[in-house]
């Protein structure tokens, strides 16, 4: 899939403004909308949207499924429009910050309005919106089956999937059969919250569409042990005969740090490619027929990844193992057609991950916090950046840009003042525009730039458990004065 010459923003949908201590699929959402059309982007990228958890930090890229979506994302005031809560069960809301996500306060109390909104649309739903919920069930089977009954169980046995009891842990017939009659009502609810999650989200895409925005989701390479994924297709994944993770994914130590080890799965590529990798297939059709376009997360781990053995804590134990590559790549285009993929390929860029993303086309990422400033020719300075290339004033895993310039050494400062002609005041400015004017087919900005945000309002600190993912703006941020200097920006180097 070739990308034409275009601009946008990333904003994790959880940042977004809203009434409930989280951003969602309501207005804050189509406020965002407006604000991206006034400023002429085309693009809105936001990390995976997937159930997250709160013993992993509520990390998007440690989900309870590749497949659901987060019940914390689901708009209880589109809910009430709906007819299934009234604005009297919304009371009282907390006084959650408008600043910062508390997940654990939030989890409390949506939790309660949306079980109250699936039991009373169990009981008063019309018939077209029962038909409705029918549909999507029959034709999200594949995957919500396996989910909201994973989900059930997690309830019953307050727990990891590894801890439950051998029979439904192993996934026998008849203790699945019996346990989903047993916890029907909470299979309902699981049920429910992913129909109101995707009737809200096909929405919200449509108003997307309707202002010239594209969707741009995120799949991350690894799903956690503790998912409907690993218990509903364990043969997919390197699991020891009990049932846990042979190895664990990680990256290996670099000069300078310790390698991190992440402690997903591994998959198992060789019985995954005896089903013509079906899993995938799946995952991957649900994702495109959520977003327009995806960003693959460690796209390294398609051309070789780094396994570690479980019963080791240290990174430095793993190996490099091979991965399907080519043959992945062309099984899901013969099956699924166009790859609206762009690649994350920071960190371990060798030659064998460059064929491999050049024979599909895929645009490489380009971030300028890895720039060596004074060195000639740094791939990383925006001058540099190929057309084929998806360029990033920060990421959701990097400082803001105000936050990175101050951390660098004098030197680097002159250096980088030099190479993009800036003289330091309004250093985010200069640097989206740096950005915007490279040759990459694709810019993108965040929000905490454009503002111009310290540290502070960093997203996301890779290899740190806490602290992550919290980071809101409220309405405010949606400037009319920004958005006009963005769009300003975005016709003069000629991007949609």
């Amino acid at each position: 899939m070739r990308f034409d010459r275009r601009a946008g923003v990333f904003l994790h949908l959880t940042s977004l403004p809203g009434p409930h201590g989280i951003g969602d699929l309501g207005d804050g959402a189509r406020g965002f909308v407006d604000w991206l059309a006034d400023a002429a982007q085309s693009y809105w990228q936001f990390c995976p949207l997937g159930p997250t958890a709160s013993v992993h930090g509520d990390s998007p890229y440690q989900a309870y499924s590749a497949f659901a979506g987060n019940p914390l994302l689901v708009s209880l005031e589109r809910l009430v429009d709906a007819g299934y809560l009234d604005d009297d069960d919304l009371a009282p809301v907390p006084d959650f910050s408008p600043h910062d996500v508390d997940y654990d306060a939030v989890r409390e109390y949506k939790t309660d309005q949306l079980r109250a909104a699936a039991n009373n649309f169990r009981d008063d739903a019309d018939g077209a919106a029962k038909a409705a919920f029918d549909d999507f069930r029959e034709r999200e089977s594949d995957w919500l089956d396996d989910y909201a009954l994973f989900m059930a169980l997690r309830t019953r046995y307050d727990g990891a999937w590894i801890d439950w009891p051998e029979p439904v842990r192993t996934r026998d017939p008849e203790a699945r059969a019996r346990h989903r009659e047993e916890l029907s009502e909470e299979v309902h609810y699981r049920e429910f919250v992913q129909f109101a999650f995707d009737t809200q989200w096909r929405d919200l895409r449509r108003y997307a569409d309707e202002h010239g925005i594209d969707l741009v989701g995120d799949l991350p390479i690894y799903v956690a042990l503790d998912s409907a994924d690993v218990w509903a297709n364990p043969e997919a994944f390197d699991l020891t005969d009990e049932g846990g993770p042979a190895a664990v994914a990680g990256v290996p130590p670099n000069p300078g740090d310790d390698g991190q080890r992440w402690g997903n799965p591994v998959y198992d590529w060789d019985a995954l490619r005896e089903t013509g990798y079906e899993w995938w297939i799946a995952r991957l059709d649900r994702l495109f027929d959520l977003v327009d376009v995806t960003r693959i997360d460690h796209f390294k781990g398609f051309d070789e990844f780094w396994a570690i053995p479980a019963e080791s804590d240290s990174p430095a134990d793993g190996e490099w193992r091979d991965a399907p590559g080519v043959d992945f790549f062309e099984t899901v285009a013969e099956r699924l057609g166009d790859l609206p993929f762009v690649v994350e390929d920071l960190g371990f860029v060798d030659q064998s991950l460059v064929d491999l993303r050049e024979r599909f086309g895929f645009p490489a990422m380009r971030v300028p916090h890895y720039a060596d400033w004074c060195r000639e020719g740094d791939m990383y300075q925006p001058m540099h950046y190929p057309e084929n290339s998806v360029a990033y004033t920060s990421t959701h895993d990097t400082n803001t840009l105000v936050g990175y310039y101050e951390s660098l050494p004098a030197q680097q400062r002159d250096c980088l003042h030099y190479n993009i002609g800036a003289e330091g005041s309004e250093i985010n400015w200069s640097v989206i525009e740096a950005v915007w004017r490279s040759d990459a087919a694709v810019a993108f900005t965040t929000v905490q730039d454009v503002l111009g945000l310290d540290e502070r309002a960093r997203f996301n600190r890779p290899g740190t458990a806490t602290g992550n993912w919290a980071w809101r703006c409220t309405r405010s941020a949606f400037d009319e004065d920004a958005a006009a200097r963005l769009a300003r920006l975005t016709d003069e180097h000629v991007r949609d």
